[in-house]
């Protein structure tokens, strides 16, 4: 097992491809490694498989769409006296079909679940703390009209991100979100909005003066239950790229978008 005052990693999703593999990835680096799940059987079971390889790996329940839920992991970590040294938001969902209930859905897992997370266990993070949202390349700007993409590259503060949302939201109800310059594909939005929050929550970490390093990663078209058997990547491929960003040195990049360590166009 790792040593007591090993670093400490929270994983949201971890029951599964990407998430599993970051965990297994993260503890075989000596980190101890708390992988949460939405199903606390299967969470457990996968926790267990990584404990049989001898890695310091426990699980949790958790719905990042559940706020009390949420809130009650921080209390439960708070309480323990925990520090997190990398926080990796990697549930996701992506919904079959497009309608404004579709678009509610995937911003609630893809975006609101890490605003949520970082949020509420932000308090807890180490002072050299590594903050990673799993993202993806169907959320580069390039998806939207430029004016729109224009507007997210200028964001600066939360309340105006949550404001060009529901636009969206509200442009699929009306059915004129097209017209508006948004793409029918509620998972690339939910995508462009966790790149933007990124960027906006290195800004606002940077400017109170501490030394967390904050950065979202694209871990490539990887063969997971989301990416299908006919992936080109494997998860290992994957999850690699996503330990580079919550393992980075102290002079590390922030608020950048990247794949396989290498920063990419947003």
């Amino acid at each position: 097992m790792t040593a007591p005052h090993a670093p400490f990693a929270v994983v949201t999703g971890g029951n599964r491809g990407l998430g599993h593999e970051t965990c297994r990835q993260l503890a075989q680096r000596g980190y101890r490694v708390l992988s949460t799940s939405r199903d606390a059987a299967e969470g457990e079971q996968a926790a267990a498989a990584l404990r049989s390889e001898g890695l310091d790996v426990e699980s949790h329940a958790l719905d990042v769409t559940d706020a009390r839920a949420v809130n009650a992991l921080a209390a439960h970590l708070g309480d323990r006296g925990q520090r997190i040294d990398a926080l990796v938001n990697n549930a996701g969902a992506s919904f079959r079909g497009f309608d404004a209930d579709v678009v509610r859905d995937t911003l609630d897992v893809n975006f609101n679940g890490a605003l949520r997370v970082t949020s509420a266990l932000r308090p807890l993070l180490a002072e050299h703390a590594r903050v990673v949202m799993v993202s993806s390349g169907m959320g580069e700007l390039s998806c939207l009209a430029p004016h729109l993409a224009h507007r997210f590259a200028a964001l600066e503060i939360l309340p105006d991100l949550i404001a060009l949302l529901l636009h969206f939201v509200g442009g699929v109800e009306l059915g004129t979100h097209e017209a508006d310059g948004w793409p029918s594909s509620a998972y690339s939005v939910s995508k462009v909005a966790l790149n933007a929050f990124t960027r906006i929550l290195a800004r606002r970490v940077a400017a109170d003066g501490d030394k967390i390093l904050v950065n979202a990663v694209c871990p490539g078209w990887v063969r997971t239950d989301m990416g299908g058997p006919g992936a080109t990547r494997s998860v290992f491929e994957g999850a690699a790229g996503i330990v580079w960003a919550a393992t980075l040195p102290p002079n590390g990049p922030s608020g950048g978008f990247f794949r396989d360590g290498k920063a990419i166009a947003w």
